[in-house]
């Protein structure tokens, strides 16, 4: 990934945090036949050092893979810049449109998994994760349990084995404190949802 030092994330402490944070991604490798992504939900594994998987069984992508090089490119929220957003533009006018965003890549090696133990742990806690916090979670354990052993004999596992992370934030940091409360005002008032979200990461203590 390009990364500008301005807009690189470096402190480990914040890197582990955008790991914990990773929800969904695209899983890219590359084979004799080109390139395969697959976009699925991931989950850290902060003492194994590695993320977690699963894809349709029938999907092509893990027969093809192997176990070998993989990257798993997540995207955070992003939001278009534009000079009007800028002070700097009324004072001399040498100012262009650009794009804020927030990327984290992360390099390794693939390990598929089929024990049907291993996907129905993998399933359970995915799924605790995104219903924690619900009024009446949903849990694995509340379908029956030959039906959920069905449809694991219809998924594959996969551990990505982190060796690198990459974590770009490129939130104006290389703008005047005026330009940048400028952008952070012009993307609040957005009815995007994305914009605004790009303007609340912009006011976090770290990012400027």
């Amino acid at each position: 990934m390009y990364q500008p030092t301005a807009f690189a994330v470096i402190d480990p402490a914040e890197i582990e945090a955008a790991l914990r944070a990773l929800r969904f991604g695209c899983l890219v490798t590359h084979d004799a036949e080109g390139l395969c992504a697959t976009h699925l939900p991931f989950l850290h594994d902060a003492e194994q050092r590695m993320l977690t998987g699963h894809i349709a069984r029938a999907n092509p992508h893990w027969t093809r893979a192997g176990e070998g090089a993989a990257l798993a490119i997540f995207q955070g929220p992003d939001a278009y810049v534009s000079p009007s957003f800028y002070p700097s533009k009324r004072e001399h006018g040498r100012v262009v449109p650009t794009w804020n965003y927030e990327a984290v890549h992360v390099h390794g090696r693939l390990c598929w998994r089929h024990e049907p133990e291993w996907l129905i742990a993998q399933v359970s806690a995915l799924s605790d994760r995104q219903e924690r916090g619900r009024p009446a979670p949903w849990a694995v354990s509340d379908a029956p349990e030959d039906y959920i052993r069905k449809l694991a004999g219809a998924i594959v596992g996969l551990e990505l084995r982190i060796e690198r992370v990459e974590v770009t934030r490129k939130l104006s940091q290389n703008r005047s404190e005026a330009d940048r409360k400028g952008v952070i005002a012009g993307l609040e008032e957005s009815a995007a949802e994305t914009d605004r979200a790009v303007a609340a990461a912009m006011t976090r203590p770290g990012s400027a």
